[in-house]
C-alpha cells in the first residue's frame, strides 16, 4: 500500500486541476470496478455492484484534490504573486516549493520589508520559478505544494496526505472487497478544499441511503497544541461533529458495530473547525444518512502532513467489515 500512497501524495493536482492525480487514480483502479465514470466537474464514481434489486446504495467518497495557490501577476523579472486555492497558512510557506503543472518547479519567498519575527500575508510572499531563462508560467496557472513522501517508522509524512491518504484506503478497499451485499459508489471528489463542491454533484447522480466520507482530521497530541480527543495510532476516528456537520446517529453506529466486529480500535471526534464532503454528501436531494471516518493528521495543511500507518491499515479493516455486512435502512 506504501507505493499506491507515495503515487498519490507526490502527484500533482490542486483544487479545479486534478487531470493528473485523476489519471493516477484511475489506473490504480483499472479492473477492480463494475462501472467507472467521471462527471462533469470531474470527480470519478467507480461502482461496485451487488446484482440485488434491492440492495442498499451505499456512496464513499475521499477528495483527490489538494491546497495550492494561482498566479495573480508576474512581475518584469518573472516572480510570480498569488492568490491561496483552499486553506494555506502563510507562516508555514516561506522557503516551501511549489510544482506548477508542466514540471515548473517554484520557490516561496517574501517581500525584503517583512520582519523575520512576524507572519507575512499572502500578498508579501512571491514564487521564484527562474531557471536562468524566462519561464513559461501565466496568470492563472495553478500550482500545488512540492514534497516527497517520508517513510518514519509507522509514521507517514507527506505533503497532501488531505485527503490523498482517504483515496488509497478507498483504493485498498476496492482490491481487498471480494463480496458485497451492497451497492457501493467509490467516489474520488474533486475541489472539496474549496467548498465541498465534487462531492455534491457526484451525490445528487449515485443517490446514496448512506454515504461515508474519508479524510483526515486534526489531532490533540502535540505539546501545548489543540485540545482533542485524538490521537495519531490510537485508530481512525469517527466522526461526531464539525462546524459544518452533524453526523447522522445511524452511520455512527454502523461505523462503531463495524469496528467492534473487526477487532479494530477506533477513537470519536469532534472537530470544531474543519469539514469534510459528508457535509455536502448529507444535504443532497431530500437529505442522506451521511458521515465521516477520519484519519488523525498533525501538521494538516502544511508540507509535513502526518498519519500513522496502523490508523490507516484500521480504517480499510473497518470499511471491509462495514461493506460485508448487512445494513438495514
Amino acid at each position: 500500500m506504501i507505493e499506491t500512497i507515495r503515487k498519490l501524495v507526490e502527484t500533482y493536482g490542486p483544487s479545479g486541476h486534478e487531470g493528473q492525480i485523476r489519471d493516477v487514480i484511475l489506473r490504480e483502479i483499472e479492473g477492480l470496478a463494475d462501472e467507472v465514470s467521471i462527471d462533469a466537474l470531474g470527480s470519478i464514481i467507480a461502482w461496485k455492484r451487488s446484482g440485488k434489486p434491492d440492495a442498499t446504495t451505499i456512496m464513499l467518497s475521499s477528495h483527490m484534490d489538494e491546497i495550492g495557490m494561482i498566479v495573480t501577476h508576474v512581475d518584469k523579472e518573472g516572480f510570480l504573486r498569488f492568490a491561496n486555492i483552499g486553506g494555506l497558512y502563510p507562516n508555514t510557506l516561506l522557503g516551501n516549493r511549489v510544482l506548477f503543472a508542466d514540471g515548473t518547479i517554484g520557490t516561496i519567498g517574501v517581500d525584503a520589508e517583512v520582519s523575520a519575527t512576524s507572519t507575512p500575508k499572502l500578498s508579501q510572499l512571491f514564487i521564484d520559478a527562474s531557471n536562468g531563462k524566462k519561464h513559461t508560467v501565466k496568470v492563472g496557472d495553478a500550482a500545488g505544494l512540492h514534497r516527497t513522501l517520508e517513510v518514519r517508522g509507522e509514521r507517514l509524512i507527506a505533503k497532501s496526505m488531505d485527503d490523498r491518504i482517504g483515496c488509497a484506503i478507498q483504493i485498498e478497499v476496492m482490491r481487498t472487497l471480494k463480496q458485497c451485499p451492497h451497492d457501493v459508489a467509490f467516489v474520488f471528489s474533486v475541489q472539496e478544499e474549496v467548498g465541498l463542491r465534487g462531492a455534491q454533484t457526484a451525490a445528487y447522480a449515485v443517490a446514496p441511503q448512506f454515504a461515508i466520507a474519508i479524510d483526515v482530521t486534526r489531532t490533540g497530541d502535540t505539546p501545548n497544541g489543540y485540545k482533542m480527543e485524538v490521537a495519531l495510532g490510537k485508530g481512525p476516528a469517527i466522526k461526531i461533529k464539525d462546524s459544518r456537520m452533524l453526523a447522522s446517529p445511524e452511520v455512527i453506529t454502523l461505523m462503531e458495530k463495524a469496528a467492534k466486529a473487526a477487532n479494530v480500535p477506533y477513537q470519536r471526534e469532534v472537530l470544531i473547525q474543519g469539514s469534510t464532503d459528508a457535509a455536502s454528501m448529507q444535504l443532497v436531494r431530500a437529505g442522506v444518512r451521511a458521515g465521516c471516518l477520519s484519519i488523525p493528521c498533525r501538521y494538516v495543511h502544511t508540507t509535513s502532513e502526518t498519519v500513522d500507518r496502523n490508523d490507516v491499515k484500521n480504517a480499510v479493516q473497518l470499511l471491509m467489515k462495514l461493506l460485508e455486512s448487512p445494513v438495514k435502512v
